[in-house]
């Protein structure tokens, strides 16, 4: 066997070992992924083979390789403004809803990856406040938080290249809410930057000290759990909400069999979740 490739008994092992400190579930025949996530650290870590490597991330005083392969496995590639309805209703309906009701903001963006989506939340409020401009007179605070301490890094440092832009982001969006850095990186402007806090979270744990949120974007997270911590997810998600206020997932997740405490408010296009 390849230094490079795992057993059956490894894999499973790996798998029930990612599925109690993430939640992720892998499926029987996804060795050819965690092989391409995991490779890459056998050289940082100076270790020969990948059943080696995934021997040590069981044992829990491998504090640093665990963080390393829990990253790994864990950061998704995202863009900027993703799939656009939920940020063109943020605008048209959820925003002049909740500045009816009260004079601050807060968001949760659950799952931050490399920062496009609260950036990109923070970007849609600004265009709102251009023409609302008495909206949220306390400000706004939109709280970022992911399980990849590598991931929240790349966030809170708000750099980005031109690839990473050309993904999703208009050009006139570019200029108004980034400036050029060094070695061609754009960096998110400073406006924007301000509006956003970073934080490391895991979803399976508590989320009593995160606060009461007006609105949470949990979008293209719950597809990689099994149905128990979804409703388990969806359910603190719901612990956290004020009153009347909404819940984004993403296009292929909904709330069936999850939650009945949410009414689904169907848009065009596009849904919506409001706490009952």
């Amino acid at each position: 066997m390849s230094d490079k490739q795992l057993d059956d008994k490894s894999y499973d092992l790996f798998r029930t070992f990612l599925e109690q400190q993430c939640g992720i579930v892998l499926g029987a025949s996804k060795q050819y992924l965690v092989k391409s996530r995991l490779t890459p650290l056998m050289t940082t870590f100076n270790i020969d083979s990948l059943a080696v490597l995934v021997k040590k991330t069981l044992s829990p005083s491998e504090r640093q390789l665990r963080a390393a392969v829990i990253d790994a496995m864990t950061t998704n590639e995202t863009l900027w403004f993703r799939d656009e309805y939920p940020f063109e209703l943020l605008k048209s309906k959820i925003l002049p809803d909740l500045a009816e009701r009260g004079s601050s903001l807060k968001i949760w963006s659950a799952a931050s990856s490399s920062g496009q989506e609260p950036y990109s939340i923070a970007m849609a409020i600004q265009e709102f406040q251009q023409t609302n401009k008495r909206a949220f007179p306390l400000g706004v605070k939109i709280t970022g938080t992911d399980i990849s301490t590598t991931m929240l890094e790349h966030c809170k440092y708000g750099h980005y290249d031109s690839l990473a832009l050309s993904r999703g982001l208009s050009d006139e969006r570019k200029i108004k809410f980034f400036e050029p850095s060094d070695n061609g990186m754009w960096k998110v402007k400073d406006s924007v930057k301000k509006m956003v806090d970073f934080r490391q979270l895991n979803l399976l744990n508590s989320y009593n000290l995160m606060g009461r949120f007006d609105l949470v974007f949990c979008r293209n997270v719950l597809i990689y759990f099994s149905p128990e911590i979804k409703t388990k997810i969806i359910s603190q998600i719901h612990d956290v909400l004020n009153p009347n206020s909404y819940l984004f997932l993403g296009a292929s997740e909904s709330l069936s069999g999850l939650s009945q405490n949410f009414d689904m408010i169907r848009c065009n296009p596009g849904i919506v979740y409001q706490k009952k």
